[in-house]
């Protein structure tokens, strides 16, 4: 939203007396810190003229903090209220917003706003449309100081972030909430701030990914070693409990990533997307993949060597087989070469159940699978596999359960075969196992969504996960800079001390 006129503000001393009986505006910043200045000074005082113990520092240091924290409130609250100007004659009886005229109210009102300091009282002055019909009052201050859900930026970043810690609950943040900032907010209000916050914060997800991989990215070519620099893409699923009209159930959830190695093959960095169950998985597919196209386009360098690690799962084959290997490079239209890397913990998997099925859960079955999972990982080694499995098949004359399990497990491996080519890959530098993702999978869901008894409904689990993907890829900072920019409304604040400066100059 941009304001074509916006507040005039003409000159205010400090001190100065507004029309109204405001006594916020009526103080000197002076007047405002004096009683938490004499709050101090009697602690210092009872402090020095007190026994000195552990038990009485420690109560001094938090009493202390108490009052370091009143006194941050009282400043904001006086300089906040000290913004337009104390007479409302002085403002501007009319202000042009996105092509709507608002007229001036008669006087200012309050609202109470919360702040990183806990709650302060704003005045401000209110514009109602004509005609006013479902149209709200517009409080320019506000807009200005970016507050929504009576809360300022500054407090909407410290919600959003506690959430999307690991092990927050929504009565542990309200609880954290009053106590580090003497802040009480209802859940109705923490679930509609955490929406605003969570989708304000989606929109620039995306480009500061794509600009921290391109930061590894010139940190990984600047590395030493003997392999060439190697973008990783994963995903994964995993159940989540989801709410639904008959109670609960569980559905599949999405993880992916992308991660970055050196020429040594060294992680530098993952950056992290997740999805809520969906049919067919098309949202996590379309991130992904503009993700990678955002890579790519915003990376000036040579292209790393791609690979794609994940087990063999449908969801996972398909995005490789459709969208993947058709992957073309969005600067020069060049078909992207991807290496498809089957997890090689997923194929030992296999090789444990053909070694049950041919030896039974014995020491025999473990000797077999412990060499197998060694000569998986030589040259031609899921050949050699495949040869061992089946002649030992052959004279044990498998049978009934034991033979249906040892050809899934068989057939598992020699469907992937090109994609199991671990010696190769292990020279190229190539991660072989898909231990990053399956790792995301339990730091987006487990550690947060998955908590003791936890059901959601798909919306609620979103708006964590869109918080939690941008705090775990470390571009959180960033994020919200960027949210903050782009929901200022772009007014050009003139505040009282400005307007008394440049009329001086002119006078001069």
């Amino acid at each position: 939203m941009s304001y074509s006129t916006y507040l005039a503000l003409t000159l205010a001393t400090v001190g100065t007396t507004p029309s109204d009986s405001d006594t916020a505006t009526e103080l000197t910043l002076e007047d405002a810190w004096r009683p938490v200045l004499e709050r101090i000074g009697r602690l210092v005082e009872r402090f020095r003229h007190s026994e000195v113990s552990p038990l009485a520092a420690a109560q001094f240091e938090k009493e202390l903090l108490e009052a370091q924290r009143e006194m941050a409130r009282v400043t904001a609250e006086w300089t906040y209220n000290h913004l337009e100007p104390a007479a409302v004659d002085a403002a501007p009886p009319r202000v042009e917003c996105d092509g709507d005229s608002y007229r001036r109210l008669a006087r200012k009102t309050p609202q109470t706003v919360d702040t990183l300091f806990g709650p302060i009282r704003l005045h401000r002055l209110g514009y109602r449309a004509a005609p006013s019909v479902g149209t709200p009052v517009l409080f320019p201050l506000c807009q200005e100081l970016g507050i929504n859900h009576n809360t300022t930026p500054a407090l909407c970043e410290r919600v959003a972030r506690y959430l999307a810690e690991t092990g927050a609950t929504q009565q542990a943040v309200l609880k954290r909430l009053r106590a580090e900032h003497g802040v009480a907010m209802g859940v109705k209000r923490l679930r509609a701030l955490t929406s605003f916050v969570a989708a304000a914060m989606e929109e620039h997800r995306g480009p500061a990914q794509a600009e921290q991989i391109a930061r590894w990215l010139t940190q990984a070519y600047a590395s030493r070693g003997r392999h060439r620099p190697v973008l990783a893409a994963g995903r994964d699923g995993i159940t989540l409990g989801i709410r639904c009209k008959k109670g609960s159930l569980f559905e599949v959830a999405t993880a992916g990533t992308l991660t970055v190695y050196d020429r040594r093959g060294r992680r530098l960095g993952t950056v992290y997307l997740g999805y809520v169950p969906e049919a067919g998985q098309g949202t996590l597919t379309q991130q992904l993949t503009a993700l990678l196209e955002e890579v790519l386009r915003r990376w000036p360098g040579p292209v790393p060597r791609l690979c794609y690690v994940t087990d063999a799962g449908d969801n996972e084959t398909s995005y490789y087989k459709k969208h993947l290997r058709r992957l073309r490079h969005p600067a020069t239209g060049e078909r992207l070469q991807w290496q498809w890397v089957v997890d090689y913990y997923h194929a030992s998997e296999r090789l444990t159940k053909m070694a049950e099925a041919l030896f039974g859960k014995s020491r025999r079955a473990w000797t077999w699978m412990r060499k197998m999972q060694k000569v998986l990982l030589k040259p031609a080694g899921v050949s050699r596999v495949l040869h061992s499995a089946a002649t030992l098949r052959s004279q044990r004359g498998l049978r009934g359960k034991r033979l249906t399990a040892f050809r899934e497990a068989y057939r598992y491996i020699q469907a992937r075969t090109q994609h199991m080519r671990y010696a190769a890959y292990r020279r190229l530098g190539l991660p072989i196992g898909s231990g990053v993702t399956e790792a995301a999978c339990k730091t987006l869901y487990t550690q947060r969504l998955k908590l003791s008894g936890m059901r959601w409904e798909k919306a609620g689990a979103q708006r964590i996960l869109q918080l939690r993907t941008i705090w775990l890829s470390s571009v959180w900072s960033t994020v919200f800079d960027r949210m903050l920019h782009a929901e200022h409304r772009k007014v050009k604040t003139r505040t009282p001390d400005q307007l008394s400066s440049s009329r001086a100059k002119k006078a001069g």
